[in-house]
């Protein structure tokens, strides 16, 4: 097995990039522009999203159609029938459930400090 190691260098510019990527992506999906995502937002985006990812226009997306955008802890959650694909009511779910996680003050919407956290990060690889 090989290690890949990264230098700190590229894990310190990595981490000081996280919140302009937040800031980005919070332009692009602030449709109502009051500078906060909120869940029908990110809903849109994900519904967006799932229909650029199903290339092969199943009506799913498997997890190579995926591209590592759900996490291996949350699969199960993600997929609830077991049936190892996303239905397009899944995947909105699945963004629905990452914003909840990601809304640390609870006020119904992410910020770009929470977009610049983990949880937000997760948020953005499912409306992207």
């Amino acid at each position: 097995m090989r290690v890949k190691i990264i230098p700190a260098a590229v894990f310190v510019l990595a981490l000081a990039a996280a919140p302009a990527l937040g800031a980005s992506a919070l332009k692009t999906l602030d449709t109502d522009n009051d500078g906060t995502l909120d869940a029908n937002e990110i809903k849109a985006a994900a519904a967006k999203t799932f229909e650029k990812l199903d290339v092969d226009k199943d009506g799913t997306l498997d997890k190579k159609e995926l591209k590592g955008r759900i996490a291996k802890k949350d699969w199960a959650a993600a997929d609830p029938d077991g049936d190892g694909t996303l239905t397009q009511d899944e995947y909105v779910a699945a963004a629905e459930a990452a914003f909840k996680r990601a809304d640390a003050d609870g006020d119904g919407t992410l910020d770009k400090k929470e977009l610049a956290t983990p949880a937000g990060q997760a948020v953005l690889r499912l409306a992207r």
